[in-house]
């Protein structure tokens, strides 16, 4: 089958509230594949919200940012292996297996006493598929989340296609969007916590470049979607330039094709369950001039070698 309906969760978590947060990712699911998606998609750590705080509370041992990154970890999924129905994760399981769709998720996920910036990809019959960590925090975010690993940096198999993403900044990271565009992507998971010009304009260069869909998912979060006792450290952590009004991150949710062009606009200023139509046979019309891993690669001058292994404390498993 070419067409494949996708869907992208432009609706604010339940932050720093895990049981409340799955299950409104749960009603998102069911919305979804009522809408006939195949594939739904949540932005960047929507489980259990972005930590904006972090960059106003950057000090050395500040009591504040401490407070809260313990909330936060305390809040945070700890996912099992690729068979476990059991983890924290396991609501979106089942969600995903009752109605049949794959769901790719940005989550805080808990490993000990870390945190990564993580994507999950599950597959419609409740299977972890993948399990992306962000490579490199950005900024502040290296208080928040421990660096990630290449064992993530693949696409895999669903009924909507070959899916694959990556996680904010790592959209300039070159080696990383060749490692998935070699992995023959098909449909690309692009997750933000906000959408300004230039993450519009990486979503839509990785589209054009590795010729494949992308699905843009920016958070929507208003002041009273924070906590009270958060909205001050929230708000200085965005910045002088957030927004004066009670939208914090206004969404830009949007679906571009393999050519660079929008098939859905960004969606801006409201929830909203993002959906649209894709047509999988474009990809290979868009090849006919462009194939960065194939006719407009050099193989005999670049090499590219990429360690997809996952340790763990210092420990390197090969199995």
């Amino acid at each position: 089958m070419s067409e494949s309906v996708v869907a992208i969760a432009q609706r604010p978590p339940v932050l720093l509230d895990l049981a409340a947060s799955l299950e409104r990712a749960v009603g998102c699911v069911a919305e979804a594949a009522a809408a006939g998606a195949a594939l739904v998609v949540f932005p960047e750590t929507w489980l259990t919200g972005y930590p904006a705080w972090a960059f106003g509370l950057a000090g050395w041992q500040d009591p504040v940012a401490r407070a809260w990154h313990a909330r936060l970890l305390a809040a945070s999924p700890v996912v099992g292996a690729a068979d476990a129905l059991d983890d924290g994760l396991e609501p979106v399981r089942r969600a995903a297996r009752e109605h049949a769709v794959t769901v790719v998720i940005g989550l805080n996920e808990r490993s000990g006493g870390t945190l990564y910036n993580s994507l999950a990809t599950i597959g419609p019959d409740g299977t972890l598929l993948n399990l992306h960590r962000k490579l490199v925090p950005t900024h502040t975010e290296r208080i928040v989340w421990g660096p990630g690993d290449g064992a993530g940096l693949r696409a895999v198999e669903t009924p909507a296609g070959r899916v694959g993403g990556l996680v904010c900044w790592e959209h300039w990271m070159p080696l990383a969007r060749q490692t998935l565009h070699a992995a023959d992507e098909q449909i690309h998971v692009a997750a933000w916590p906000d959408t300004p010009e230039m993450h519009q304009i990486a979503a839509r260069s990785y589209a054009f470049e590795g010729r494949c869909f992308v699905l843009c998912a920016g958070l929507f979060l208003t002041v009273e979607d924070v906590p009270a006792e958060l909205l001050d450290a929230y708000r200085a952590g965005l910045g002088p330039g957030a927004a004066e009004d009670r939208v914090l991150f206004d969404g830009g949710s949007a679906v571009i094709g393999p050519d660079g062009d929008w098939v859905v606009e960004p969606v801006r200023g409201r929830p909203e369950l993002v959906v649209a139509t894709i047509d999988l046979t474009a990809i290979d019309r868009a090849h006919h001039d462009l194939d960065v891993v194939g006719h407009y690669a050099r193989d005999d001058i670049f090499e590219l070698r990429v360690d997809q292994r996952r340790p763990r404390g210092g420990v390197v498993t090969t199995g």
